[in-house]
């Protein structure tokens, strides 16, 4: 089968090409440009895209003797991922650009340029296992590795497109095996750091690349009631959750500290209260990606779900239909944002993922009475 392998210029990249080779593959090596300034995109463990990591993805391919290319994605990660994230959080959501970079170069731009060319596959060096279910259907799971598994941000890629991958590594037992064998591979990348937050925003300042690409828009910040308790510099610097930075002036009259219960984009305005009413036991959500066929889940279906990449999975129960993904959580969860995805399981099986567009107490009521009218 020929395979390209994603070589971000990490240790996990490597190794998954490695195995793709070892498991008779004819293997190519293609490092993505992301970033219309590559030089500056990496601060230790942050960012990427570097000149850095073109070099060590290079450096890898010679190891393994497979051919290597780069090829440039920077305008449709532009113009998708990042593009996205300002859009998203403009209008007031809280959105996972490594979800949508998935979806949107890695297993859309990627591999369709690579079925162009005649490649069956792609493989990366994604934490998750791909097994065969009854007839034959591919089915998405977790790692072996809990730790490190990367289902949740895997899961919005679609039934015809897992069938097109391969994650090598999805069942090492850990990061730490992963390294050992890049060292015994002789491959330099066996003890870099991993790379972690939001890859184009480097220094870590989220706000702070808000700001630049957005500008400044002066609003309030109110508490449950209306009133008033401080200022800030533009809504979609804000999430469902936070507590610091909230630009408040006085603290609440019984002394508790103060969290975001909502982003009010229209307004402008930044909504706080005190962190009980953070809790919330129902989701709704919209643009649901579906890769289970055999579990429909018309009917009230047990499940456990995942709303963040390194969260813990929660029993519940959902509904699919023509309006989206109903969830009624078994443990009530703690500061929701619309934007964030959320990822149904059956066990350790992927069955699909949905945005979530509101969360909270009697959420489904208000969200079927707003379908209805």
């Amino acid at each position: 089968m020929r395979v390209l392998a994603a070589l971000s210029g990490g240790v996990d990249s490597a190794v998954a090409a490695a195995r793709a080779v070892d498991a008779g593959h004819d293997v190519v090596g293609v490092h993505m440009a992301l970033s219309r300034s590559r030089a500056q995109h990496r601060n230790g463990s942050r960012g990427c895209c570097s000149i850095e990591d073109a070099s060590d993805a290079r450096r890898a391919a010679d190891v393994l003797g497979i051919p290597y290319y780069v090829w440039d994605l920077s305008e449709e990660f532009e113009d998708t991922v990042v593009a996205d994230f300002l859009s998203e959080y403009s209008a007031g959501r809280t959105p996972n650009p490594c979800v949508r970079c998935n979806e949107h170069i890695k297993f859309s731009a990627l591999l369709d340029r690579g079925l162009a060319l005649g490649f069956d596959a792609v493989a990366t060096g994604h934490y998750a296992r791909i097994a065969e279910g009854p007839g034959g259907v591919r089915e998405l799971h977790r790692a072996a590795d809990p730790l490190k598994d990367q289902s949740y941000v895997l899961a919005v890629m679609g039934s015809e497109r897992l069938a097109r991958s391969i994650f090598p590594l999805g069942d090492a037992p850990s990061k730490d095996d992963v390294r050992a064998e890049a060292a015994r591979r002789g491959l330099s990348v066996s003890a870099k750091p991993d790379s972690y937050d939001i890859c184009f925003v480097a220094d870590g300042d989220t706000r702070g690349f808000l700001r630049s690409r957005l500008g400044a828009q002066p609003g309030e910040v109110v508490d449950t009631a209306g009133r008033v308790v401080g200022s800030h510099d533009g809504s979609y610097g804000f999430t469902v959750g936070q507590r610091k930075g909230l630009g408040i002036g006085a603290p609440a009259p019984d002394g508790k500290p103060r969290y975001v219960l909502e982003v009010d984009s229209t307004a402008n305005r930044v909504i706080v209260g005190p962190s009980e009413l953070l809790s919330v036991t129902e989701i709704a959500a919209a643009d649901v990606v579906w890769l289970a066929d055999d579990v429909d889940a018309a009917d009230w279906t047990d499940v456990t779900v995942q709303v963040r990449a390194h969260g813990d999975p929660v029993p519940a129960r959902v509904r699919r239909d023509d309006a989206g993904l109903a969830t009624r959580l078994g443990t009530p969860l703690r500061g929701i944002a619309p934007g964030q995805s959320i990822v149904v399981y059956d066990g350790t099986r992927v069955l699909g993922q949905a945005s979530i567009s509101a969360a909270g107490r009697g959420t489904l009521d208000r969200a079927e009475h707003a379908a209805r009218s």
